[in-house]
C-alpha cells in the first residue's frame, strides 16, 4: 500500500468544523472560564515553583541581557540581528558573537521579545521576569517547546525523517520520566525507532525495521515510475545520530543532561514533561483587593472569574475612579504585550459603554487593537455578539484568531488550545496556516510551536512545526 503524500492527506484529513463555528468573541472569553477541578499536584521530589524559576532564569539568563539590551539599543531589527548590532551587543554584554545570535534566538522563542514589523520590543514577560514565576516557566516552555528550533537539524538529514523524530521525542521523554533517573542511550534509541515505526505504520509507509537493512520483507516488485522518492530504511535514516541530535537540543534548552551514553531529566524536564502528560498550565492567581489595583493587576485578578462575576468586579473597579481615567487605562494595557489582558480590556471597556467610545474608535486604528475595537463598536451599535466577528476582514479575523491563540497559549489549558481551531474563519488547516503566516503577528512563532505540541494528530501537528520554523526562519 502507498502512503499519501503529507499535504494531499492534511488537505483530506483536516478540514475545519465549520457547520457553525464558535464566535471568535466566545473563543476569547472561553480563556476565561473558571475551572472547578483543583489542579494536579507534581509528583513527589519537584521543587517548588521558585526553585524551577531560578532554574528556568539561569538557562535564559543570556538571552534576557540580550533583551534587555534591545529594548535599550532600540535598533535590534525584527528578524536575525544585523552584524552591527550583533557587534554592538558583543561588546556590551561580553558576548562572542555567536552566543548574541543563539541568545536573541531564545529571546523571541521564550516571548522575551516580540516582533513588530521591522522593529523588535520587550514582551510582557520580559516585563515581569524578576517578580512573576509564572511568567518565567511559561517562557521556559515556549523555549522547551521549540527545541527543535533551538538546536537546528544537520543540513543533510531529510526534513522528512526530523520531523518523524521529533514527533517520536514526546515518547521518549516520557521513558525519561518515568524512569526517574538516567536512562542509556541503546534503551531511548529501541523506544525510537518502535515510535518511528509506528508512526509509519499508522501512515500506511514502510515500517522501519532495524534488523533488515535492505528494506521492507514483502514481496520483490518492479518499481513503479514516478518521482516519488523510496522511503527510507534502516540503512537510510541514521537514527542513532537523529536520537544524539535530539538529546543535544533538550539538552540545550535545559530539559535534560548528558553523560557517558545516559541521558537524565533536569528537575525542569521532568516537571515540563509532567505539565504536558497532565494538560495543564501554571494559572494566574488572582491578588486580593481587585478595586484598589492598577487595571493591570485587576484584569489579573479577575482573569480566572466568569463573565458574571467579572463584569460585578469591573462595575465597582470603575465605580472607584473616575470615567476618563479608567478608559485610558484600560486601553493602555490593551496595548501591551499580553493577549489575555488586551481581551479582558475590552470586555471591561463594555461595562463602561457609550462614554468609552471615542478612546475606542481611535484605538480601532492601530493594527494589535483594530479587531477588538471593531467588535466592541458592533456590539455598541446593536449587533448580535454571535454575528459581530462578520465585519472583520479576513486579515483582521486571522490577527484576533492567532492574539487569541497566544492568550489561550499563555494562559489556559492545552484542549482549549486545540479547540481553539474551530473558531478560525478558514475552512482547512493549510489554508489557515497560509494566513496565519502572511498576516504577521508578532506571537506567530510560539502560537504554532504550542499548536504543534498540544495538537494529537500527528499529520497535523507536523504541518503546524514546518510554519513555524518557516517563520521563524523568514521562509516562505
Amino acid at each position: 500500500m502507498t502512503s499519501r503524500k503529507p499535504d494531499e492527506q492534511l488537505a483530506r484529513n483536516s478540514r475545519l468544523r465549520l457547520v457553525r463555528p464558535r464566535a471568535l468573541t466566545t473563543a476569547r472569553r472561553a480563556v476565561t472560564t473558571g475551572r472547578t477541578r483543583p489542579a494536579p499536584r507534581p509528583p513527589e521530589g519537584t521543587p517548588p515553583p521558585a526553585e524551577l524559576a531560578r532554574q528556568a532564569r539561569a538557562v535564559l539568563a543570556d538571552a534576557v541581557r540580550i533583551a534587555r539590551w534591545a529594548a535599550a539599543d532600540r535598533d535590534p531589527g525584527a528578524g536575525p540581528l544585523a552584524p552591527k548590532a550583533r557587534e554592538r551587543a558583543a561588546d556590551a554584554l561580553e558576548l562572542t558573537p555567536d552566543q548574541v545570535s543563539a541568545g536573541w534566538d531564545r529571546a523571541r522563542l521564550a516571548g522575551l521579545v516580540e516582533l513588530h514589523g521591522g522593529t523588535a520590543r520587550p514582551g510582557w514577560r520580559l516585563r515581569a521576569w524578576d517578580r512573576d514565576e509564572s511568567a518565567v516557566l511559561r517562557g521556559w516552555v515556549a523555549l522547551f517547546d521549540a527545541w527543535s528550533l533551538v538546536h537546528a537539524a544537520p543540513d543533510d538529514l531529510a526534513p522528512a525523517t526530523v520531523a518523524e523524530v521529533v514527533e517520536a521525542v514526546p515518547q521518549v521523554l516520557s521513558l525519561l520520566q518515568l524512569s526517574a533517573g538516567p536512562v542509556l542511550v541503546p534503551a531511548l534509541l529501541d523506544l525510537l525507532q518502535q515510535r518511528v515505526a509506528e508512526l509509519r505504520d499508522e501512515r500506511c509507509e514502510v515500517p522501519y525495521d532495524p534488523t533488515n537493512a535492505a528494506g521492507p520483507t514483502a514481496p520483490a516488485a518492479a518499481p513503479e515510475p514516478g518521482p516519488e522518492p523510496a522511503p527510507a530504511t534502516a540503512a537510510t535514516v541514521p537514527l542513532p545520530r537523529l536520537l544524539d541530535w535530539a538529546l543535544e537540543g533538550l539538552a540545550a534548552v535545559g530539559a535534560l543532561t548528558l553523560g557517558e551514553g545516559q541521558a537524565t531529566l533536569t528537575p525542569l524536564g521532568n516537571w515540563a514533561v509532567w505539565v504536558k502528560l497532565e494538560q495543564i498550565c501554571v494559572a494566574a492567581q488572582s491578588p486580593a483587593g481587585n478595586i484598589e489595583q492598577s487595571a493591570e493587576n485587576m484584569l489579573r485578578g479577575c482573569a480566572r472569574l466568569t463573565p458574571g462575576p467579572a463584569r460585578a468586579e469591573y462595575r465597582a473597579w470603575l465605580a472607584a475612579r473616575t470615567v476618563g481615567s479608567a478608559v485610558t487605562e484600560l486601553v493602555a494595557v490593551a496595548r501591551g504585550e499580553d493577549a489575555l489582558l488586551r481581551g479582558l480590556a475590552f470586555e471591561a471597556l463594555r461595562v463602561v459603554g457609550a462614554p468609552a467610545e471615542p478612546e475606542v474608535r481611535t484605538a480601532s486604528a492601530e493594527p494589535s487593537l483594530r479587531p477588538y475595537a471593531l467588535l466592541w463598536l458592533a456590539e455598541y451599535e446593536g449587533a448580535d455578539p454571535e454575528d459581530a466577528p462578520d465585519i472583520l476582514t479576513r486579515e483582521e479575523s486571522t490577527w484576533l484568531w492567532v492574539d487569541t491563540a497566544a492568550a489561550v497559549a499563555d494562559h489556559g489549558e492545552t484542549a482549549l488550545l486545540v479547540r481553539h481551531l474551530d473558531s478560525a474563519v478558514q475552512g482547512t488547516v493549510p489554508a489557515l496556516l497560509d494566513e496565519v503566516r502572511a498576516v504577521g503577528h508578532p506571537r506567530t512563532v510560539q502560537v504554532l510551536v504550542a499548536l504543534a505540541a498540544a495538537h494529537p494528530d500527528p499529520a497535523l501537528a507536523k504541518a503546524v512545526r514546518r510554519a513555524a520554523f518557516q517563520v521563524h526562519t523568514g521562509g516562505a
